[in-house]
């Protein structure tokens, strides 16, 4: 195992890499913008460096400096969270030239399996089914034009470089096509720095589910089953479950065969997620691969009693497995809900500002990732999570009524500050999600 490690992001998942490093007696590096200043990663942290200012650019998304800062600091590997540099193959490659363990996936895989078109190809070669659409990238208009002729509508164009549920236009009329292969490239050049885009089938009334998979250095690999992740506004995920509510044990058994096969194939190493859309006939389309720890990872936590975190450092140092697929044994439900300061009377606007009151509740089975407390300043420079709330139930049922019930107890307050916390509830209430019957467009048409 390490000696040091340096974490090289901020928020929730800082905190959460620096308790599963202190679990294991590994010494931590935390670094942090001036606007991050004495946050909570930085008082858990054995050391802390201050890399920058607040914008992530010239701070997080500043490669050089998270190098320099490891080896002054004396790190022997750097765990990137989610986010920021935690995809960026070519950070991954600078690390392993420093002699510093990335806890990730090797940069060439991340390469091949982060650039969604060669994932793609990967993916089909490895025999994972795809959408009707494109596997190399649309090089002009004329030909995104032939293959939304071929493809059908509605289709989607998708950023190569894409991610976050960013970077990416559904187009349902052929009359809207060009404006929306001009804006969609034009954006994630802007976005991504990669101007490159594809274009597949919309698949409309699908269900998101993704498998998580374990792979070591020495060609062993597990998956932990899957979560469900169709509840998302503008394809941002807001609430995740395990397991996925109203499928047949059949398919989501063969949906997790099938990504482990093919993570094993492309020579996968580290934590990863399979992301797949599932039509209502039950057929199953392969969307992406995330090189990474995802947000939503406790779910599979709660109901495996498996540390992913812990379990990429363990890889990442080297360690085989130390469970097949027949130790994991899943047990229960489990639900996330992401708390944001937002406010959704204002169509989910960002509520930067002070907080007065910080409560999270608490209780069996009840768990919260948080960096926030009272007096804590939510800044504008960054994302606006501000806790993942994850509970377990026996049961999905049982699990939903301790969710809202935890949602009730959860206190947040300060001057113009807003969070989804009701909004959130709302969308439990629904019958839709009480029965399991949602898909990717619920949101769309909930009025709360």
């Amino acid at each position: 195992m390490f000696s040091s490690v340096l974490i090289a992001n901020r928020g929730e998942i800082a905190v959460r890499v620096a308790r599963a490093c202190r679990e294991l007696g590994v010494r931590t590096v935390a670094v942090a913008s001036t606007e991050d200043r004495g946050s909570a990663v930085t008082r858990l942290a054995d050391t802390t460096v201050q890399i920058g200012p607040a914008p992530a650019r010239r701070s997080y998304l500043n490669a050089a400096a998270v190098i320099q800062s490891a080896l002054q600091t004396g790190a022997e590997a750097v765990h990137p969270g989610y986010g920021f540099l935690s995809e960026d193959a070519d950070f991954a490659e600078a690390c392993a030239e420093s002699g510093l363990v990335f806890i990730g996936p090797p940069a060439d895989v991340m390469r091949r399996l982060g650039d969604k078109s060669t994932a793609r190809a990967a993916m089909a070669e490895a025999g994972l089914p795809l959408l009707p659409g494109a596997v190399e990238p649309v090089r002009d208009l004329a030909e995104a034009r032939r293959l939304a002729d071929e493809v059908g509508l509605p289709l989607i164009i998708k950023a190569v470089a894409g991610g976050g549920g960013r970077g990416m236009r559904i187009v349902a009329s052929m009359d809207d096509l060009d404006a929306a292969y001009r804006e969609t490239t034009a954006n994630a050049l802007t976005l991504f720095g990669d101007g490159r885009v594809y274009m597949e089938r919309y698949l409309a009334g699908a269900r998101h589910v993704e498998i998580q998979v374990l792979c070591d250095g020495h060609g062993n690999g597990v998956h932990l089953g899957e979560r469900d992740c169709s509840v998302q506004r503008r394809h941002q995920k807001l609430i995740e479950e395990t397991p996925a509510p109203g499928l047949p044990r059949e398919l989501t058994e063969r949906m997790a065969a099938a990504a482990i096969d093919a993570a094993l194939a492309a020579g996968y190493v580290g934590a990863g997620t399979f992301e797949f859309l599932v039509a209502p006939d039950g057929g199953f389309y392969f969307m992406e691969v995330n090189c990474r720890i995802q947000v939503e990872h406790p779910v599979t936590e709660a109901v495996t009693g498996i540390d992913l975190v812990q379990e990429q450092l363990r890889i990442a140092a080297g360690e085989r497995l130390a469970f097949t697929q027949a130790g994991v044994r899943p047990r229960g439900a489990a639900i996330e809900c992401r708390i944001n300061a937002e406010d959704p009377a204002r169509a989910f606007a960002p509520t930067p500002g002070s907080l007065e009151e910080f409560s999270p509740p608490s209780g069996p089975f009840v768990r919260v990732d948080t960096h926030a407390h009272p007096g804590y300043r939510i800044p504008a420079a960054y994302d606006s999570l501000l806790a993942k709330l994850v509970v377990w139930g026996p049961d999905r049922d049982a699990a939903l009524v301790r969710m809202r019930a935890a949602l009730a107890e959860f206190t947040v307050t300060g001057r113009g500050v807003h969070t989804t916390i009701g909004f959130l509830d709302s969308v439990l209430a629904d019958r839709r999600f009480q029965e399991a019957s949602h898909d990717t467009g619920f949101l769309a048409s909930f009025t709360g």
